[in-house]
C-alpha cells in the first residue's frame, strides 16, 4: 500500500489518480481529504502533518510514503513523521522537494532527515511548476493582462502531472533508492512567453505588465513568508546557471519528453476564460 500526504495538490492529485489507475492500493492524506475526491477504491484519511500521531492510522500496512510538505511545515522536523512510517512497516520514501535546495536557496534539514531516517529514500527537486501561472487567472480573464516581474528571465519550470508521473515511478518501481532526481519542463520560459502561451489557448491577446521587483515583493509578503519571498525573488530575478539548466530525468523516467508550459496552458485554459 502506497501512503500520499498532500493528496489533493498539484502533484498529490494527479499521483493518486496514476497510481490508483495502475491497480496500486493507495491511501490519500490531506487535512480535509474525503472519498469523494478520489478515484473509487482509494481510502481517503483526513490528518495534519503538524501532528504526527494524526498520520499512525494512515500508515498500518504502508509499503511506501509519498511525503509532501508545506507551508509552516518545511521548518519542521519530519523525523516524527519518517519514524512513524518506518515503525508502520514502510520500507521506501519518496521526498517532493525543491530544486531551491539543490542551489542552496532553501533549507535542507527536510532532505537531511529523509536520507538519515532508515528507509529507503528518493528525493525529487522540481523546478517551479506551470500552476503557478493560477495566480495570474483572475486578472486573465478581468483585462487580459499577465503582471509578473523579471518579465524575459526564462526558467525550465515544470508541469505538476509529470512530477506526479515520476514520483509514481519511484514510489512503484526499485531501482531508485538513494536517487536525487531534478525535474525540469523542456525549454526556458519567460513570463513574457507564458502570458503569451495562455493567449493562445485563449485565441485572443493577453497583455504583459512587469512588476518592479519592490513591487513584486510586497505581493508576496502577503502571502509568503519573508525568507522564502527573498528566495523566490532571487530564483526568478538572478537564476544561477544550474537553475536554469535542462535537466534529462523527467524524460530518462518516463521515456517521454516533459510537457510544454503550452501543452499546460491549452489543458487549463478554463481557468483564464
Amino acid at each position: 500500500m502506497i501512503v500520499v500526504t498532500g493528496a489533493t495538490g498539484n502533484v498529490g492529485r494527479p499521483l493518486v489518480q496514476a497510481l490508483a489507475a495502475a491497480g496500486e492500493p493507495v491511501t490519500a492524506v490531506s487535512r480535509q481529504v474525503t472519498a469523494a475526491d478520489l478515484p473509487a477504491g482509494v481510502r481517503a484519511v483526513p490528518a495534519d502533518l503538524a501532528t504526527p500521531a494524526d498520520l499512525k492510522p494512515a500508515l498500518h500496512g504502508a509499503e511506501a510514503l509519498f511525503l509532501l510538505l508545506t507551508g509552516e511545515l518545511l521548518a519542521a522536523d519530519p523525523s516524527e513523521i519518517l519514524a512513524a512510517a518506518r515503525d508502520a512497516g514502510a520500507r521506501r520514501v519518496v521526498l517532493l522537494s525543491s530544486q531551491g535546495v539543490g542551489s542552496h536557496r532553501y533549507p535542507p534539514q527536510i532532505e537531511e532527515a529523509v536520507t538519515a531516517s532508515g528507509l529507503e529514500w528518493t528525493v525529487l527537486r522540481p523546478s517551479g511548476y506551470h500552476t503557478n501561472a493560477f495566480a495570474w487567472a483572475e486578472t486573465v480573464r478581468g483585462t487580459r493582462a499577465v503582471t509578473a516581474p523579471f518579465g524575459d528571465v526564462g526558467l525550465p519550470f515544470v508541469d505538476p502531472a509529470d512530477v506526479a508521473e515520476v514520483a509514481a515511478v519511484t514510489l512503484r518501481h526499485d531501482g531508485h533508492g538513494g536517487a536525487t532526481y531534478e525535474l525540469t519542463g523542456p525549454e526556458l520560459v519567460t513570463p513574457r512567453r507564458q502570458a503569451a502561451a495562455i493567449g493562445d489557448a485563449l485565441g485572443e491577446p493577453v497583455r504583459f505588465a512587469e512588476l518592479s521587483p519592490a513591487q513584486a515583493r510586497a505581493q508576496m509578503l502577503q502571502f509568503m513568508p519573508e525568507p522564502a519571498v527573498t528566495a523566490t525573488l532571487g530564483i526568478l530575478g538572478a537564476p544561477t546557471p544550474a537553475e536554469q539548466r535542462v535537466s534529462p530525468d523527467v524524460e530518462r523516467l518516463l521515456g517521454r519528453a516533459p510537457r510544454t508550459f503550452a501543452d499546460w496552458a491549452a489543458r487549463h485554459v478554463a481557468a483564464f476564460r
